[in-house]
């Protein structure tokens, strides 16, 4: 076979680069599904919305509910921004946007609280997490549990910093809702999300949002986020003339095109707004129906009719004896927890003694420790596999937390599912107030109401 010549083979080869390139470039890239969402701040109404209901990621937006939590933890007194937090080894080596944190340093949390809202740094929104809750999972249900008090009912938090993780999903309405959250809820705060840069104790670092905040105007914040999954999303705030809206893009293709594209949905905002329009701030959070797994109480009663039991009969003196002895293994663990504000000195606890029950009806326990009163309301603390356990963590839980339980009665009810774990014999506002307190120490909470 006659060999062509050297510049046809040349030309044939170079054919065949540029084909494989184009071939490559011309394959479209898997986009992250679009959503967005615009709203008045001032009323909360919506102007625009697309695909605003779709669980997406949302990548750093989460560090909105991160900073809302660490805000309310420093409002509530569990916390101060003077106070010196010890990186962990885990806070140290999360993957970039980082501040640069090392292991066993020493920082004062003002300065996560800087490089999580202006830099987006993962590993100080995770130290921020350990200090408040003492992990980065129990923060995350924390942050579940007051998106669902918020009212963002379908936000479900793994982590604090918002990398991709399976279940760790929100939508663009609940964002939005967050960022106007954010605005009404803490003003005192709100600043940190305008700032080019700030001081984050170990270097002055830059806002991810630097590029939208200095090209729209009125523009004050809030907050960007980006992964591959995730796409490039922003929750955005402006405010001119009086008029504030909150414009969300989930989806976006790179940073200048969400910019744009947020800029654009602000502009329809400002023009469908109202000039004039009365002020509704968003009503207090409502933990009495949040819980860790982001159910709602409802207003009656959870207890399902009691079905016959399979399990023989239990004599009252041992479940007696099983609640004295839970009491010597409990007491020393509730001596170790750090009381609550208005809790009762150390030595009152240990004098607790609970009272042999009467004779129980069949699938149902109930400890006394005191009247109710003729209260009807009550809480459910979980649902458990043995009566015992359930009791256990009644007991555990009554000595805890006795400022706001001392007047409870401990209810052990028998379900289909288990043995459910209540304290009833309450007021309504008694109820709420312990689940907002058992809240504040990651105890999943719920009311019940009279039925």
């Amino acid at each position: 076979m006659r060999q062509l010549p050297v510049m046809y083979q040349r030309l044939l080869t170079l054919f065949g680069v540029l084909s494989t390139c184009v071939l490559v470039f011309a394959t479209p890239l898997v986009a992250a599904p679009y959503a967005a969402m615009v709203i008045d701040a001032r009323s909360g109404e919506v102007l625009h919305e697309s695909n605003a209901d779709s669980r997406l990621h949302p990548a750093s937006l989460t560090k909105m509910m991160t900073l809302y939590v660490v805000f309310e933890a420093i409002t509530r007194g569990e916390i101060s921004a003077d106070t010196v937090v010890t990186i962990s080894s885990h806070a140290a080596s999360e993957p970039p946007s980082k501040l640069g944190l090392r292991a066993g340093q020493k920082i004062a949390l003002r300065y996560l609280i800087r490089a999580a809202g202006v830099k987006s740094a993962n590993d100080a929104a995770t130290a921020l997490g350990e200090a408040i809750s003492g992990s980065e999972a129990a923060f995350a249900q924390r942050m579940t549990r007051t998106a669902q008090a918020l009212g963002m009912t379908r936000t479900t938090f793994k982590n604090a910093h918002g990398l991709t993780q399976e279940g760790h999903l929100s939508t663009a309405r609940d964002m939005t809702m967050m960022g106007r959250r954010l605005f009404y809820d803490f003003p005192q705060y709100y600043n940190l999300f305008s700032r080019q840069s700030t001081d984050a104790g170990m270097m002055t670092v830059n806002n991810t949002n630097r590029r939208f905040l200095a090209a729209y105007k009125g523009a004050d914040g809030i907050k960007t986020g980006f992964t591959n999954a995730a796409g490039f999303n922003l929750v955005a705030s402006a405010e001119r003339g009086g008029e504030r809206v909150i414009a969300t893009v989930f989806g976006g293709r790179s940073t200048a095109s969400r910019n744009a594209k947020v800029a654009e949905l602000l502009d329809l905002g400002f023009a469908r707004a109202p000039s004039r329009v009365a002020v509704r701030k968003p009503p207090p959070p409502n933990y009495s129906t949040a819980t860790a797994t982001g159910s709602v109480a409802v207003a009656r009663s959870l207890r399902p009719s009691l079905r016959p039991s399979r399990e023989p009969a239990v004599d009252p003196d041992l479940i007696a004896q099983a609640v004295s002895d839970s009491i010597s293994r409990v007491v020393p663990e509730v001596a170790n927890v750090t009381p609550s504000p208005q809790a009762v000195p150390e030595t009152q606890i240990v004098a607790v003694s609970p009272e042999p029950p009467t004779r129980p009806t069949e699938g149902e326990i109930v400890t006394r420790m005191s009247s109710s009163g003729g209260r009807h309301y009550g809480i459910n603390i979980g649902r458990y596999g043995t009566r015992y356990q359930a009791e256990q963590e009644l007991l555990k839980t009554a000595l805890t937390e006795i400022t706001t339980l001392e007047d409870a009665l401990r209810k052990v009810v028998r379900s289909p599912q288990g043995w459910e774990a209540n304290f009833v014999g309450m007021t309504q506002e008694r109820a709420s107030m312990a689940c907002v307190r058992l809240a504040a120490r990651d105890v999943n909470c719920n009311t019940l109401g009279p039925g």
